[in-house]
């Protein structure tokens, strides 16, 4: 599965979580906890923006590069951002807590600090990165992308400066002004992988083409993002206060491990499926560069599969201050209900959105990505759709044992998913034959080891917070859901309008059952009503 290509500036919940507070200050943990929630809501509309945008970047890269060239550039990326995703999570939620727990005075020199720290770490990963490009780019099957792959290791060490400057802000709770560079930081990285693309496709010499042009123009907008990011922040002040170096190491270490261990799942089956694709290729008498088409089919249909994830980080961005807040102050009772209410609120819209995707995946494919990729993605994509909408709520999970300071436990289940997924990947596609059956077993492998993994992480959130979510809540979803892709399935073809028709039509059936079922009702609204106006719901 294929994260999208993002720098994740997070939720307020280092801030949050760490800020000192009067003991046993009700009121006063409340107003922390809705404070957070506003200013998650902040970065969740940036992250709404940043999905739209690239939603865009997508559609014009396989317009310019083609189906192919669309495939090689997502595999230059997928294996990027195992890489440079971790060092992005690690300063963000890293430099966010050493500047939350300092003392206003010493903050600049805890930013000095932490930000020499992780500029070191992005260094020696950039240059560990291109030089481990040429072996990555031959296992895969896909040497010729070589070159992209060390272009891209300058973004390693551009966000090495620029996502510290970004966790100062969070720990500041200047979340208006993370959301902003946030969103700036996105539409940059659109106008530069498009711009290269176009630009290198249509002049570069034979050796350098619009998968290279897309690298270099990703590397201008982080350079922009980062001149923007050093203006607005500054890099603190050197002097003895603040944070002290070991202390801070000593707690990113496995706050880094673990990003790495995330990111590898997200990229796992993308990766995979390219090294398998290419084997099939070359078995089939093609090229290995064949794989490519089967590639950017296979992304084009996580695009929409992805969204859930996506669109779920909101829930985060309110759920997890919260619960850090309960927790610390050790109301179980507060625990349960808060995570009962966001699994809630989760599977609701994790349920709507896969009707959607898995009720109508040819449709929605084409409507942005054209006939050809939707051939080969779009039955894929019924099964994928249902296996990231479970992957979801295992971020769900994960983020409320975390919150819980389970992280090891969270740290087990997200390895335990990644062995499913890889093991299950090479047992089903390892020998598949070229075209759709390589991406339905991918999509089979993926699917059946994220819905085994949140199971486990769902059995390990009921033992530790006391609660899950309403057995019927469950039902009434999954009856929802089934329902809406049934009636996706028997909706006939009819163009892009009839497809956006389709889309509202599966979303209000789906919306109706739940309705007839009294799963909706006044209180959804009056929650969310709660965190704005800071009211009591």
């Amino acid at each position: 599965m294929v994260q999208h290509d993002k720098a994740d500036h997070g939720a307020p919940v280092a801030a949050s979580a760490e800020a000192p507070m009067a003991q046993g200050d009700a009121s006063t943990a409340q107003d922390t906890a809705r404070s957070a929630g506003r200013g998650g809501l902040a970065v969740a509309a940036a992250k709404l923006y940043f999905i739209m945008v690239g939603l865009v970047q997508q559609i014009a890269l396989k317009a310019v590069l083609g189906l192919q060239g669309y495939g090689d550039l997502s595999t230059v990326l997928s294996a990027a951002s195992v890489t440079y995703n971790p060092i992005t999570s690690t300063s963000i939620q890293g430099v966010s807590r050493a500047v939350a727990a300092s003392a206003e005075a010493e903050r600049p020199e805890s930013l000095r600090r932490t930000l020499v720290i992780h500029i070191g770490l992005a260094a020696v990963s950039a240059a560990g990165f291109f030089v481990l490009a040429k072996p990555v780019g031959a296992w895969m099957g896909a040497p010729h992308v070589v070159p992209a792959l060390q272009i891209l290791s300058a973004i390693l060490l551009l966000y090495g400066i620029y996502t510290p400057l970004v966790g100062a802000l969070n720990g500041t709770r200047r979340f208006l002004w993370q959301a902003g560079l946030d969103a700036t930081a996105a539409t940059l990285r659109t106008f530069g992988l498009i711009g290269g693309a176009w630009w290198f496709a249509r002049t570069a010499a034979d050796e350098l083409g619009g998968v290279e042009g897309a690298s270099v123009g990703f590397v201008g907008g982080a350079i922009a993002v980062v001149v923007f990011a050093l203006v607005l922040v500054g890099t603190g002040k050197s002097g003895p206060g603040g944070i002290r170096t070991g202390a801070h190491i000593a707690y990113i270490a496995p706050l880094l491990g673990g990003q790495i261990l995330l990111n590898l799942l997200f990229q796992a089956d993308a990766l995979l499926l390219r090294r398998f694709a290419s084997d099939a290729a070359v078995a089939a008498g093609m090229s290995a560069e064949a794989a490519g088409d089967l590639v950017g089919a296979y992304r084009a249909a996580q695009l929409f599969c992805f969204l859930p994830y996506q669109l779920l980080l909101a829930v985060t961005f309110i759920l997890f201050p919260m619960l850090a807040t309960a927790h610390r102050d050790g109301d179980t009772r507060a625990v349960a209900d808060y995570t009962r209410a966001g699994m809630r609120l989760a599977v609701l819209l994790a349920g709507m959105m896969v009707s959607v995707t898995s009720g109508i995946p040819s449709e929605l494919i084409a409507l942005v990505f054209g006939a050809d990729a939707a051939a080969l993605g779009g039955g894929p994509m019924q099964l994928l759709s249902l296996g990231l909408g479970a992957f979801a709520l295992f971020g769900i999970f994960t983020s409320v044992l975390n919150s819980l300071k389970h992280e090891s436990a969270s740290l087990v289940v997200t390895l335990a998913a990644f062995i499913l997924v890889v093991a299950l990947c090479f047992l089903r596609a390892r020998t598949a034959g070229y075209g759709t059956d390589v991406l339905w077993k991918t999509a089979q492998a993926t699917t059946i080891g994220l819905v085994l993994a949140t199971i486990a992480a769902g059995w390990l959130v009921k033992r530790h917070a006391g609660a899950l979510m309403p057995m019927s809540t469950a039902l009434r979803v999954a009856a929802a859901t089934a329902l809406a892709i049934t009636l996706g399935r028997f909706l006939p073809d009819g163009g892009k309008l009839m497809t956006i028709l389709h889309a509202g039509l599966i979303v209000a059936a789906y919306a109706a059952v739940l309705l007839i079922s009294r799963e909706l009702n006044r209180n959804d609204l009056a929650h969310l009503k709660a965190i704005v106006t800071r009211k009591k719901p």
